[in-house]
């Protein structure tokens, strides 16, 4: 009977086995299947490879006239010149330096702050969260428009101070978020056991919380900087922004007067805002549905 029992070779059977795979592999694939996600994906690689290889790119400082007033656009100048001669498609190209600079300095302000708030007041709950929430709920009331209009006013337009002032008042919604993934994530057994074997509070926070809120901070980040840059840009719309760089806002605004004898002043930098702000929607909203198990 024994010669009838078929042999089995072993790696036969490892090959039949799943391959394991992470949850951040699941999240990724996921993600590639969404039309959505891959579209904004290319929207806003295009954004950042136009910031990273602007001076490569741009012919002409986007600050010195370069050819003739209001020109349209033509092979010297493939988004034609404004009022001062100055070469469109340069400053556009430098003006996605600036939006991504501060979106990119006011996230990281946001996610320090808020991810510090967030788990204090999780972990710590009592008194201390009850002071963190109510002081985050007083930042949330306040417009973040107003308060940057308010702080240029007494400090005067610079690019440092209106970092300063959007990182300062913009990270209240991810601290909310991450305490309430904290409040879920302390009753979980892993805490729980890491918590009876003696761990200190650092370990718990930074090996057993922090991975796990990840996902969620990333979500909200994501979303949080297409505000930033449509804030960015509707200061320098008018007029308050850094005056020694280029942005879209400053471009647009300055395309006011020529709306109907230079339909490109307005168009293109209005194409560049609508691009990078629909880029970071559509990349956060998958991210939303994927992380969130939806998908």
């Amino acid at each position: 009977m024994a010669g009838l029992i078929p042999a089995y070779d072993s790696a036969e059977k490892l090959e039949l086995l799943p391959t394991p795979t992470s949850p951040g592999q699941v999240a990724v694939r996921n993600v590639r299947r969404r039309p959505d996600a891959i579209l904004g994906g290319i929207l806003l690689g295009i954004v950042v490879v136009a910031a990273l290889l602007a001076p490569a790119l741009a012919p002409f400082d986007p600050f010195s006239p370069k050819g003739p007033s209001l020109a349209p656009p033509s092979p010297p100048h493939l988004m034609g010149t404004d009022a001062l001669g100055r070469d469109l498609w340069s400053g556009v190209l430098y003006g996605a330096r600036t939006s991504l600079t501060v979106a990119f300095l006011v996230g990281l302000m946001v996610l320090v702050i808020g991810t510090l708030v967030g788990t204090t007041a999780g972990y710590r709950g009592g008194w201390v969260d009850d002071v963190l929430m109510r002081f985050t709920e007083v930042l949330q009331v306040l417009p973040r428009f107003f308060l940057a209009l308010v702080v240029i006013a007494l400090f005067g337009p610079g690019l440092d101070r209106l970092v300063l002032a959007l990182g300062l008042s913009s990270w209240a919604l991810l601290a909310r978020v991450i305490r309430a993934e904290v409040l879920s994530l302390r009753e979980r057994e892993f805490v729980e056991a890491a918590v009876t074997m003696g761990a200190p509070v650092r370990r718990i926070i930074f090996r057993e919380l922090l991975p796990n809120i990840l996902p969620s901070a990333v979500v909200v980040l994501s979303l949080l900087l297409a505000q930033v840059m449509l804030l960015e840009a509707s200061l320098g719309f008018l007029g308050l922004g850094d005056p020694n760089t280029i942005s879209w806002g400053y471009l647009a605004g300055q395309a006011q007067r020529f709306l109907r004898v230079a339909w490109w002043l307005s168009v293109f930098p209005g194409a560049a805002i609508m691009m990078a702000v629909l880029g970071l929607n559509l990349v956060g909203d998958a991210l939303t549905e994927t992380l969130g198990g939806r998908t």
